[in-house]
């Protein structure tokens, strides 16, 4: 179950409240008259089943209460009443099957932004791999693939080009482009740091590196990976189960392929850094593919069910 939190205009409560109350799956309806003080108006607060939600603030948007009041939706994370139970039994659809389209959009929103926290973990990130890359150390890439916050703009990509959002579409695509030429850029220069101190040496970028040759050896496998993560990201972000994000963060080569290509950059071996580019790329498209594939299913599949509303 979902908690909605509602400040109305006081002319406009009546016309919100026949909203909810022909809803299904809203139940524990509350109306606090005149207690909203900024913006002033009523507070009106209900639970409503997850399945239901999207509707519902399709239709409170489309009354324009962000705009003239607001609109406030939290997790309930226990809720022991009957009434919710028949409530969520009421709403059509399973409640892990429902996309929350404004509460993607958000959330994508916000960890697509190109902020000194996101630079700073997908540098530190990239800086790690590069020490695994030398050091042919697998659990360094794997650590380094956890750390990477690249998901956030990929998945925003996938939102935008479903909802047609041409704004965050284009926020996404700076913080990605932008995150990976900084990351690389500041990687190059500790790739050449390291060497300077003795602790890189180009033997060991050009030595065979059994653990972490596929880095720079982009292959179909690559690819089929790439798509079965993006399934599995958008899958995880939609249906609130974050927890796998990290293992979608460990499967795909793109922070470790961006730090092998600053490190043979920085040695000049400029076709091992052309190839670690290619499994870059490689992987980036698989993922935006797979998870704006995965969000129009989503969407065409969630459709199906009918927009009941309680009857009487």
């Amino acid at each position: 179950m979902l908690h909605l939190r509602l400040i109305v205009p006081g002319n406009r409560t009546d016309e919100v409240l026949r909203l909810l109350e022909t809803t299904v799956g809203v139940t524990h309806l509350v109306v606090l008259g005149g207690a909203a003080r900024d913006p002033q108006g009523d507070v009106v607060m209900c639970d409503v089943a997850r399945e239901a939600a999207d509707g519902l603030l399709a239709g409170l948007r489309a009354a324009e209460l962000d705009r003239t009041g607001s609109i406030a939706l939290e997790n309930i994370d226990l809720s022991l009443s009957r009434r919710a139970e028949r409530a969520a039994d009421d709403a059509p659809g399973e409640g892990a099957d429902a996309v929350l389209w404004e509460s993607l959009t958000d959330a994508t929103h916000e960890e697509s932004t190109l902020s000194a926290t996101y630079l700073a973990f997908l540098t530190v990130a990239t800086m790690i791999a590069a020490c695994g890359v030398v050091l042919d150390n697998a659990i360094l890439i794997v650590g380094a693939m956890a750390v990477g916050p690249e998901f956030g703009p990929l998945a925003g990509i996938c939102t935008a080009l479903v909802r047609r959002a041409p704004r965050l579409a284009w926020r996404s695509l700076v913080a990605l482009l932008v995150g990976f030429a900084v990351a690389m850029a500041v990687t190059v220069g500790f790739s050449l740091f390291m060497d300077a101190v003795g602790l890189f040496h180009v033997e060991d970028l050009a030595a065979a590196r059994p653990n972490t040759n596929f880095i720079y050896r982009p292959d179909w496998f690559s690819f089929v990976v790439a798509v079965l993560a993006g399934v599995a990201g958008v899958l995880s972000l939609t249906s609130a189960k974050s927890g796998a994000l990290v293992g979608v963060a460990i499967s795909v080569t793109t922070v470790p392929a961006a730090a092998n290509a600053a490190v043979a950059l920085g040695y000049r071996a400029y076709g091992q850094a052309w190839h670690s580019m290619e499994q870059l790329l490689l992987n980036l498209a698989g993922i935006v593919l797979a998870g704006t594939l995965t969000l129009i299913v989503q969407k065409l599949l969630w459709a199906r069910h009918d927009t009941r509303q309680k009857a009487g």
